[in-house]
């Protein structure tokens, strides 16, 4: 029986693992890379075989909730361990999970990780005898942690620490204890460190079926454990004077002059591995090293940070290296996860096209190929919706979503010979969408009797626009066809989908077959915002009239839904409102930036700068690394937002987010094909003056300044492009 599934993110959690139902056939030989992580973390997928299973879809007999009706959802009775105030290094395929004690004890999630599997779990120091008392615990990097403990190694010395002991974490399984003395005299410190690992993977680790640790055998200048799924090294330099394998136990005499130090490398890796490459350590890293600088200090660090964050969460192909993508974040989610993958990889096109290049590589040897109605599609986890709505299915957005990275890629300057390569499998995946639109007007639900749901024909409208104007352009059939479809479906939407009110209205998140509609407001009417961007800097047309998208930002801009942190995902006045719930009110960053960017290009900056300044709050609230979702507690004078105990932290979306948000002040519009690039500051310059630099266009450094005054100018670019009007 599955274990109870944790909250997912907005695209899932990772694709169809093995030892779980797959909503989907996989084609043989496409299994994600970094298996490994994703089989350890499978108890924890939001599969179609596991929630989806308890939770009913409507049907003739089943009608969809009205507004105070939840639709059933299947209990979760087991809780993940908290990770909100742990610190994670990431750098995959490491990982290291500590608490701020510095400690490792092998209590819950604690330790070392490659690839998933648990390499060490306990590496606890004693100083003189006493383990040193934690007085700082700090990230320094995204994979990167540093611990201070003071000792009192003198007996004399009277109530004075005067020895320091620090310790630098490293995701690629490096530990540095550097003793510091700060004594008038010598001092001759013993130093013992207790080495311990069960080689679990990450999944039994969270669920309280590790296992026992495993007895430890000497080797080289350190110790060795094994069982039969692989084994585990621990070295060290220098090497200790005593190797206990009874006790894994190593032991040092060292020897600190006055205000001396020395120093013990441990080395961590799986028995006959070598130490961990990084893909965004790399000088062939796909992202760029943006910077952003201006009046508002906070920008730096959270440019600084998001890029950090993603370079940590980079990913290759296993059986295509030049091709990357970014695993939707860490500790739950180590592996691909196909639409949030592509979500991401749109949101960081400003730092390049070669990640986009690589996901789209990635994920088009994954679509399903020959007849039958899902061909063409590409496969996804089931998500859980939220409390009003039944789970929906991943597959459909990272379908709709290809041919849209893809024509965006372009405009932001992937080669066309690129584009060329990957357009097959775009033209499959909209062909996907008519076939399985057919002769009606809307995206419905992939099983029968299933919802319309908003969000799906936000983005179907989207791919339809984008995906014929990348049709058109390279004299393949079918596009007149999508945009004839755009239109009837903006028709039919502007009537069908808007829910009337004595307060104007508003977009229904749902409407079923019948045309009931399910009417509560969520952030994910803030995707009928997002419409993609077409050739000269235009976006394209919105689902919504003008009167609709007006009243539509007075909603999101709202007390409702402005949390003061950001947009939660469930406005405050609807029925199974939970603040910390997912989709059930929480805040999620990717949703509120696309709203915030949606509300600047509709025209609405009043309410995209509120939003903007709670999500920058939250940011520094988080030290800068923004998690995938908090709580949508409502802000108060000196307060802070609430973390989510078991939000990812980093995470791929959030991060890309921040980068977007950043690089939409400058309005930033460009057409690499046309040799243009037309800009649209935020004119309010709610930030003050902001510059950007590290920016890529047409595979060039591209760099922009706006002014106070929310002008915009151009201080790099490639040669031959062109400033378009």
């Amino acid at each position: 029986m599955p274990l109870p599934i944790p909250p997912s993110d907005s695209d899932g959690a990772l694709p169809p693992v093995r030892g779980l139902a797959q909503p989907f056939p996989r084609r043989a030989g496409s299994q994600a890379p970094f298996a490994g992580v994703e089989s350890a973390l499978s108890p924890f997928a939001r599969l179609g075989g596991s929630a989806a299973r308890h939770t009913p879809l409507p049907g003739p007999h089943t009608p969809l909730p009205g507004p105070h009706t939840p639709l059933p959802g299947p209990r979760r009775t087991t809780d993940l361990p908290p990770v909100h105030n742990a610190l994670i290094c990431v750098a995959l395929p490491g990982l290291v999970i500590s608490t701020d004690h510095g400690q490792l004890t092998g209590r819950g999630l604690e330790g070392f990780y490659r690839a998933g599997r648990r390499t060490l779990s306990r590496c606890q120091v004693r100083v003189a005898g006493r383990e040193p008392i934690a007085v700082q615990a700090r990230m320094v990097a995204a994979d990167r942690a540093r611990f201070v403990g003071t000792v009192r190694a003198s007996a004399d010395g009277g109530p004075d620490p005067d020895v320091v002991v620090e310790r630098t974490r490293d995701a690629d399984g490096t530990e540095r204890i550097t003793l510091r003395s700060a004594s008038p005299r010598a001092l001759r410190v013993p130093v013992e460190v207790a080495l311990a690992t069960d080689l679990a993977e990450l999944g039994s680790v969270a669920s309280g079926r590790a296992g026992p640790e495993l007895p430890a055998s000497v080797h080289d200048s350190g110790l060795r454990w094994s069982c039969a799924t692989g084994s585990s090294i621990v070295t060290a330099d220098p090497p200790p004077a005593d190797a206990l394998a009874s006790a894994g136990l190593l032991r040092w005499e060292l020897e600190l002059p006055p205000g001396g130090t020395r120093s013990v490398e441990l080395r961590v890796r799986p028995g006959g591995a070598g130490p961990a490459r990084a893909v965004g350590r790399v000088a062939t890293s796909p992202l760029s090293a943006a910077r952003a600088t201006g009046d508002d200090p906070r920008v730096q660090a959270l440019m600084d940070t998001c890029v950090e964050d993603l370079q940590a969460l980079l990913l290759r192909d296993a059986a295509h290296p030049s091709d990357t993508h970014l695993a939707a974040g860490a500790p739950w989610r180590c592996g691909l996860a196909p639409a949030e993958a592509l979500v991401a990889a749109r949101m960081t096109l400003p730092l390049g096209t070669r990640l986009a290049a690589g996901t789209l590589r990635t994920l088009a040897r994954t679509q399903i190929a020959g007849p039958g109605a899902q061909s063409g599609l590409i496969p996804g986890p089931r998500r859980d919706a939220g409390p009003h709505l039944p789970p929906g299915c991943t597959a459909t957005e990272a379908t709709l979503l290809f041919p849209v990275l893809l024509a965006e890629a372009r405009r932001w300057g992937l080669p066309e010979q690129e584009t060329e390569e990957l357009l097959p499998a775009a033209e499959r995946c909209l062909a996907w969408l008519r076939t399985t639109v057919g002769d009606g007007t809307y995206l419905s639900d992939p099983h029968p009797g299933g919802p319309f749901r908003c969000e799906t024909q936000a983005h179907a409208h989207r791919a339809a626009l984008l995906g014929a104007d990348l049709l058109d352009t390279y004299g393949r059939p079918g596009g007149e066809g999508l945009v004839q479809w755009a239109q009837e479906l903006r028709t039919a939407f502007r009537g069908d989908f808007w829910a009337e009110d004595r307060g104007g209205g508003r977009p229904a998140a749902a409407r079923a077959p019948d045309g009931r509609l399910v009417p509560h407001l969520g952030a994910s009417t803030a995707h009928l915002l997002d419409t993609g961007l077409l050739g000269s800097g235009v976006f394209a047309p919105s689902l919504l009239d003008k009167v609709q998208t007006e009243q539509l930002a007075r909603l999101l801009g709202g007390p409702a839904m402005d949390s003061g942190w950001g947009l939660r995902s469930l406005g405050v006045k609807e029925a199974a409102y939970n603040p910390f719930g997912h989709r059930g009110g929480a805040v999620r960053v990717q949703e509120t930036v696309t709203a915030v960017i949606g509300l600047v290009t509709a025209g609405y900056e009043k309410e995209a700068s509120a939003l903007l300044r709670g999500l920058l709050a939250a940011a520094e609230a988080f030290g800068n690394r923004l998690p995938e979702m908090y709580a949508g507690e409502q802000r108060t004078e000196g307060g802070a937002p609430l973390p989510h105990p078991a939000a990812c932290r980093p995470a791929a979306t959030a991060a890309a987010a921040g980068v977007l948000l950043l690089t939409s002040l400058a309005g930033i519009r460009p057409d690499a094909p046309a040799r243009t690039v037309t800009l649209r500051p935020v004119s309010s310059a709610p930030l003050g003056e902001i510059g950007l630099t590290g920016l890529r266009i047409a595979g060039a450094a591209f760099s922009v300044r706006v002014s106070r005054l929310g002008l915009a100018m151009v201080e790099e670019a490639a040669d031959g492009l062109q400033l378009g009007v």
